[in-house]
């Protein structure tokens, strides 16, 4: 037994040489050996979770804080099949993590022994290496080194880009026992293996592309999540005078000097069709992930069709192109070829139209929230705003509504917050546990997470955490939890006018009548709640600043906003329709 213990210790030294520094698991048994070896190691913080779901979630999160994967540890059986949304999410996401799955001997498969499932190849193809490992033998003890370093880099270096790998080991009890002097490693601490990037090509062919730059007179960046580095991007599209449509997750909403013509409200003004056709774009520049607005995708894929030309690039060379219009795929860094856009002469004023309009949407939105809300009404939109100028570090904001009402509302600043949101494969599952990995790993803090009351239900356990690992490396977190009693998404749906209204409540808004204030409580959260519009801004910035001083490691706050679902569909078209009048 001793030998799986030494196997464990091995792993655990060449993660933490390689850079390991995190580690989630939730309680079981057969992990023991594994989960002793990470306790064991100062190097690495080991947080327990509850259930591993958001368990999952919360290693997730703290690969996107910090580049780096967490490893996520589970016992044998359904415990190991939990987690399969993150791994998932990791993958669409490219978020490193490394997924450890304790399973069960040779001897116990087949035979009707608990907590024993197939966990060969669980993940199947949404890992991106996986390995499975009966037992640790003493033959292979000359390997383990290399195994661990290369799971690591394969989660961080794989062609395809970062995403999760997944070992599985199977153990025999008895599980607690002594470990042996481990097998030597790289002198001075170096991890086994080390992947190297390939130096930049200077005789990269740019020719085609340039043909194509060159001829643009009415060029279009549209940065979504991932697109690359935001200084580099902003830089050169100023230097080249290219507008940029820039996405919540892009970071290019927070403005610094010299900026490009950056435009957050495209949702709004892309509903405008005089505007469109004056300004509508000759080329399209996608960069990073595609946009949650329906209508920005639909009308780029109108223009593709009537002559506009699409370049899509990805680093990776993936085909993040859901309507399937662009001329051009591109695997390079997005920041080489945004450095070549000055190749392109733009036509004059073609940046300038583009600040006017934005700056236009944003004084009417302004100016129609102001309206709604001298009745006191609170919304949706309004809270999205409010927050993303109220002084968080970062917000984790869930898959449905909040990152459209972020999208579509919020407004660059000086001080815009790092956005994150599971948008690889859009699920609202894990969206707390997510902000409080993203904590757990550091992330410009405050952290706050912005989600519907589905969401907030829908993960609850995050909020509960009696076991928790060091939080050094942490960050203070909470939650705003926008609490409009069900589903406000599916009212923006055919459905919601297609079914009579009982129905559609039942089998879509998903309506819930619990107090989520006395949940909040019961889980250990300090609670505020908010109903009316004069009250959002201050409680925002209030809530925001009294995280700041509050102990990291869990979720300390929730703010609860109440809104009327009913009105969700009547305000957004509101603000819609001020935007088309101020730019009709």
């Amino acid at each position: 037994m001793s030998l799986q213990a030494t196997f464990c210790a091995t792993l655990v030294d060449e993660w933490a040489r390689a850079g390991v520094t995190q580690a989630v698991a939730a309680p079981g048994s057969r992990s023991t050996p594994l989960v002793l070896a990470l306790e064991g190691d100062p190097r690495i913080s080991l947080h327990l979770r509850l259930d591993e779901r958001s368990a999952g979630f919360a290693a997730l999160g703290i690969g996107l804080a910090t580049g780096r994967p967490a490893l996520l540890v589970t016992t044998s059986g359904t415990a190991a099949a939990e987690v399969h949304a993150a791994v998932v999410e990791a993958h669409q996401a490219r978020v490193p993590l490394i997924v450890c799955t304790a399973d069960r001997p040779p001897e116990l498969q087949g035979v009707g022994a608990p907590q024993t499932i197939d966990q060969v190849g669980l993940y199947q193809r949404a890992v991106r290496f996986s390995l499975s490992i009966p037992v640790p033998e003493a033959g292979s003890r000359e390997a383990w080194r290399s195994l661990a370093s290369r799971l690591f880099a394969e989660a961080t270096s794989s062609p395809s880009g970062p995403g999760p790998v997944h070992l599985n080991v199977g153990f025999r009890e008895p599980f607690d026992s002594e470990v042996d002097p481990l097998p030597s490693g790289r002198e001075g601490g170096a991890p086994w293996h080390q992947v190297l990037e390939p130096p930049p090509s200077p005789a990269r062919d740019w020719e085609a592309l340039d043909e194509v730059l060159s001829s643009a007179r009415r060029p279009l960046i549209l940065a979504g999540g991932g697109a690359g580095d935001p200084g580099a991007l902003r830089e050169g599209a100023a230097v080249a005078g290219w507008p940029v449509l820039a996405d919540p997750r892009s970071g290019l909403r927070r403005l610094e000097g010299g900026d490009a013509a950056v435009v957050a409200a495209g949702d709004a003004l892309f509903r405008v069709g005089g505007l469109v056709e004056r300004l509508r774009p000759d080329l399209v520049l996608r960069l990073g992930a595609p946009p949650a607005s329906k209508v920005i995708a639909t009308v780029l894929s109108e223009l593709a069709r009537e002559g506009s030309r699409e370049v899509l690039v990805d680093p990776y060379g993936e085909w993040r192109d859901p309507g399937r219009e662009s001329a051009i795929v591109l695997g390079a860094p997005p920041e080489e070829v945004v450095g070549r856009l000055g190749r392109a002469p733009t036509e004059p004023g073609w940046a300038k139209s583009w600040a006017e309009a934005e700056a236009a949407a944003q004084t009417a939105i302004d100016e129609a929230l102001a309206e709604i809300g001298a009745s006191g009404e609170l919304t949706e939109p309004l809270i999205a705003r409010r927050l993303a100028a109220a002084g968080a570090g970062t917000v984790v904001a869930a898959s449905s509504m909040p990152i459209r009402d972020l999208e579509w509302f919020s407004q660059p600043s000086a001080s815009y917050p790092v956005v994150y949101s599971n948008r690889g494969a859009n699920g609202i599952d894990g969206v707390s546990s997510t902000t409080l990995g993203a904590a757990l790993g550091g992330a410009a803090g405050p952290v706050v997470g912005l989600l519907g009351d589905l969401a907030f239900l829908h993960d609850l356990t995050a909020l509960y955490q009696p076991l928790a690992g060091s939080a050094e490396r942490s960050s203070p977190c909470g939650l705003v939890v926008v609490d409009n009693k069900g589903g406000g998404i599916f009212s923006y749906l055919p459905q919601a006018s297609s079914l009579d209204g009982p129905t559609f409540e039942r089998l879509f808004a998903t309506p819930q009548d619990l107090d989520l204030g006395e949940l909040a409580s019961a889980c250990g959260c300090r609670v505020r709640e908010v109903r009316a519009a004069g009250e959002i801004e201050g409680a925002l910035v209030d809530f925001v600043a009294e995280l700041a001083s509050t102990q990291p490691g869990r979720i300390a706050a929730v703010l609860l906003c109440r809104t009327d679902r009913s009105r969700g569909v009547a305000v957004h078209e509101r603000l819609n329709a001020a935007v088309a009048a101020a730019l009709s």
